[in-house]
């Protein structure tokens, strides 16, 4: 029974994604913008996060409907609203999230001759997971199959992916030339539990003949792997979840590696282009693995059963136990990351002068005050890719603070208006982003939220 219960939490569980980090990417005044490129122009000569407080964000999302259809106290029965939800959605319809903590995040500056050499590192925990809508067997729940004859329920439409895990990374920025920069980043995953159902298939398929007798065939290609439950599925064991998320955060999960490539070039002093490859990388599961699997194939041909009689029920229980068996496997599996694109181009506008005469310098560096651009990003899933572009505008106001606004198309809204801000207090940065804030006046009906904020220490080279 707690087997039973455990699989179905995580099959059920509102799973969750990495998703698009537009407002971060390319503001170069926050130093986490180098998670998102590690070839950003960055220009400081060493900074830390404070521990735990540098990098905290979250976002959830979801396309075809939201908490509003589903919650909302207008008197409409929660069934009816559930119905109206399942057959106004697509297969391709999902749900997301994404969640991460910096443990520790640091950099500094190594010179060398003409050109400069950055080093970063850090420590993050991150959740992902994504849930696309099993629309066929949703209907199938709701309805049987009676009013369905003749149509095929397709049951790979069950696709799910959760992951729990701490990144290690590091990191190295170097200015090949005046006009390049570029960089990489190298990651070991360090999985705490994974759950992945993503390459299923087979069908339900119901037909009625002349005769009166039915036809049922189920054709099952269905498989749970997972990862770190194993123990939480023993009934007699009695396992520390802290402890055991600590232990697996520190190297003693199962492992993987990745790696993470950018640059920056400017084709004009104020022209620039950006692209970033991210993520790409798997997980080895070798380690507490435990995977369920339905497969095989079951036909039924007669009248409809009378359920109400025991022996009939389980007699065809068994039956199907026997053609689709419920198997408990321990093979080893491996999990790849989603990987993500970014590119942008900008133009910057209204150079910032010296208060103080420095025409002899020029080696000073040439700040704008405005910039404008685009920026489009992909993210691979189990289906079809994620897919968002976004416009931005950039301004520096004061010498402490700096915004940027974005307005961003993706397949959740078409009205995204973001904002970020960041100020420093002397070596002091802070930093707050946030997305949709247009949908902060009612959130229950957003598609997708999503903010993040930080504190970290800034060392400038003031020469520059």
């Amino acid at each position: 029974m707690r087997k039973s219960l455990l699989i179905s939490i995580v099959i059920l569980t509102i799973n969750c994604y990495s998703q698009n980090k537009q407002i971060l990417y390319n503001f170069t005044k926050v130093p986490q913008s180098l998670l998102t490129n590690p070839g950003s122009d960055f220009k400081y000569d060493w900074y830390f996060g404070v521990p735990l407080l540098s990098g905290i964000s979250a976002n959830i999302g979801s396309t075809g409907f939201s908490a509003y259809d589903l919650f909302a106290n207008n008197g409409v029965n929660f069934n009816i609203k559930l119905r109206n939800v399942v057959f106004s959605t697509t297969r391709k319809d999902h749900l997301a999230m994404n969640q991460q903590v910096e443990i520790f995040n640091g950099g500094f500056k190594i010179v060398k001759q003409e050109n400069n050499i950055y080093v970063s590192f850090g420590m993050y925990q991150e959740f992902d997971a994504l849930y696309y809508m099993p629309k066929d067997l949703a209907i199938l729940a709701l309805d049987g199959n009676r009013d369905y004859l003749g149509k095929i329920f397709n049951l790979g439409d069950l696709n799910v992916k959760t992951d729990l895990l701490a990144v290690y990374h590091i990191g190295f920025h170097k200015n090949i030339t005046k006009k390049l920069i570029f960089g990489a980043r190298a990651k070991i995953y360090s999985s705490i539990f994974n759950a992945t159902s993503t390459d299923n298939s087979g069908y339900i398929y119901t037909f009625p003949s002349n005769t009166g007798v039915y036809d049922q065939q189920i054709k099952s290609q269905l498989q749970l792997n997972t990862s770190g439950f194993k123990e939480y599925f023993d009934e007699n064991s009695t396992p520390n979840v802290t402890k055991d998320i600590i232990k697996r955060a520190l190297l003693g999960g199962n492992l993987g590696l990745g790696f993470d490539a950018g640059f920056t070039y400017y084709p004009k002093k104020n022209i620039q282009i950006t692209a970033s490859i991210l993520d790409i990388g798997f997980i080895r599961h070798a380690k507490d693995v435990e995977s369920y699997s339905l497969k095989g194939l079951y036909n039924y041909r007669g009248i409809i059963p009378k359920f109400s009689s025991g022996d009939s029920v389980d007699n065809l229980y068994k039956d199907f136990q026997e053609a689709i068996p419920l198997d408990t496997l321990n093979s080893k599996y491996t999990t790849w990351r989603p990987a993500k694109f970014n590119s942008s181009i900008q133009f910057s506008f209204d150079e910032e002068r010296p208060e103080e005469c420095d025409c002899l310098n020029s080696n000073r560096e040439t700040i704008f005050k405005n910039a404008v651009g685009a920026q489009l990003f992909v993210m691979t899933t189990p289906r079809t890719p994620l897919i968002a572009l976004t416009t931005y505008y950039r301004r520096k106001v004061f010498k402490s603070l700096d915004f940027k606004a974005t307005y961003t198309i993706d397949s959740y809204s078409f009205n995204n208006l973001g904002l970020g801000l960041s100020t420093n207090f002397g070596p002091v940065n802070f930093y707050v982003l946030a997305d949709n804030l247009l949908e902060y006046r009612d959130i229950s009906k957003a598609n997708n939220l999503s903010f993040q904020l930080g504190l970290n220490i800034i060392f400038k080279n003031d020469k520059k």
